[in-house]
């Protein structure tokens, strides 16, 4: 029997995506999902339960592209067609919209699994429309404050999401995060943690960054074997003596090779494989553990596991590499303390001659940029290499990095994103540049080399 409304809320959908691109309003993303759940409010819970191997959500407060992009292109390597809401749009909304924009007029998928990036705040929102299969937790750190609050706030939600999870249900958990590992107790089913088990990767000492320094069971200070990054890593308490989950999927024999990547030994229930992914950085090892813990938990082959990370190419503006004339820019997302120091770590690994950093702090960034204060741009401090900075806060920008001890005579300000891109490209000479954006700068920066004819729109990559 044909369901009007259904139908009614996913023609009018596609018509607002066609017409969103058409009109150069944008991808289509969002704005389709919310026309659908305004015909159809229950339109995301009707048609995800047609999925037949279920759904898989991704959230925390980094790696969430990157990760359901990886188990997205896993599963496809499995034969499986997901459902992926990949441009990013992890809002209900852009859930509802990618939904739609694989589904007939009569409500069929043209997909077998669903594939959701899924907003840290909005986890309890979602989960109960999705039904999850699989809730993959990547991590927690202070992240716009100004709308989410303190950590413990979306942990407490995260809470409240996982105890109405299906007791069939899997959580796939970062046991390097405490308060994650924490959080990932309150499902009754099975839980899966991932983590590092190679002390090369440490730091030495628990980072500025660190949010989750206190034991959630006694209050008293966590002891680090292992220190990855921010609060990552292999930690105890000596009082009550919670301690890291052992990790049944790691990553072991670490081989750093900076921007181009890493290698390693994944471990997992179903055996060992070398693997190599064009990842860079530590924190990405952590997401590719993700992918492959999940991957695993929906029975996907170890081997095809591994030639999905071996063959996936990074996501728009996380490692994304683009041409600008003899320039290759290496565009990498900063939007947090914890994830822009991973960020300039990686970026002095490959040694550098020019790098452009855009701060913005419009409402999808977070109006609150206090949290540069708390980024170590002090590593930056006697290096050869030249800065641009731009966006809308590039004045705040210049002074952190004055008080960070940068040369001023190494830095330039240009808050015209287009001026400053073309002048940090010419300050690399033909070498590398490396561009440091937050979200809504990246967003127009791609614009930008879009308009060039350098990239396609984020919504078709």
């Amino acid at each position: 029997m044909v369901d009007i409304r259904l139908g009614a809320a996913i023609t009018a959908a596609k018509a607002t995506a066609v017409l969103s691109r058409v009109l150069g309003a944008g991808g289509g993303t969002t704005m389709p999902g919310r026309v659908a759940r305004g015909l159809a409010p229950d339109v995301t819970i009707r048609l995800a339960r047609r999925l037949s191997h279920g759904t898989i959500i991704v959230t925390g407060t980094n790696g969430k592209t990157t990760t359901s992009r990886l188990i997205s292109h896993i599963l496809g390597l499995a034969g499986l067609v997901s459902v992926h809401n990949r441009a990013g749009a992890n809002l209900a909304a852009g859930i509802a919209a990618a939904l739609v924009q694989q589904a007939t007029v009569l409500g069929d998928l043209q997909a077998d699994v669903g594939v959701f990036e899924v907003d840290e705040a909005t986890l309890p929102l979602v989960r109960p429309q999705l039904q999850p299969r699989v809730v993959v937790l990547t991590n927690l750190f202070r992240d716009q404050l100004d709308r989410y609050g303190e950590i413990d706030i979306i942990g407490g939600r995260w809470r409240s999401a996982l105890q109405g999870l299906a007791p069939a249900a899997a959580v796939v958990f970062n046991a390097d995060d405490p308060l994650v590992a924490e959080v990932a107790t309150a499902h009754a089913g099975a839980r899966l943690p991932f983590g590092i088990e190679d002390d090369t990767c440490g730091l030495g000492t628990l980072e500025h960054t660190a949010d989750a320094r206190y034991c959630y069971r006694c209050g008293v200070p966590y002891r680090y074997a292992v220190v990855y990054f921010g609060h990552m890593g292999v930690y105890r308490c000596p009082q009550c003596g919670t301690t890291r989950p052992s990790p049944i999927t790691s990553a072991a024999e670490v081989r750093n090779r900076g921007i181009e990547g890493t290698q390693f030994l994944l471990r997992t229930p179903d055996g060992d494989a070398r693997v190599e992914t064009r990842l860079p950085g530590v924190y990405n090892i952590h997401n590719v553990l993700a992918a492959a813990a999940c991957c695993g938990q929906l029975g996907v082959p170890l081997a095809t596991i591994a030639r999905g990370i071996t063959t996936f190419a990074p996501a728009f503006g996380r490692a994304e590499r683009v041409r600008i004339g003899r320039t290759e820019a290496v565009l990498l997302l900063a939007k947090n303390p914890a994830g822009f120091n991973e960020v300039l770590r990686t970026m002095l690994r490959a040694g550098w001659r020019a790098a452009l950093i855009a701060i913005n702090d419009l409402t999808a960034d977070g109006r609150d940029i206090s949290w540069l204060w708390d980024v170590d741009f002090e590593m930056l401090a006697g290096r050869l290499g030249r800065i641009v900075v731009a966006g809308i806060r590039a004045e705040d920008m210049a002074l952190r990095l004055r008080y960070a001890g940068v040369d001023p005579a190494a830095m330039t300000v240009e808050k015209d994103l287009e001026r400053a891109l073309d002048r940090a490209a010419g300050l690399a000479d033909g070498g590398p540049l490396y561009v440091l954006p937050t979200y809504t700068a990246l967003l127009q920066l791609r614009r930008i080399l879009q308009r060039r004819g350098v990239v396609r729109g984020f919504w078709e990559d």
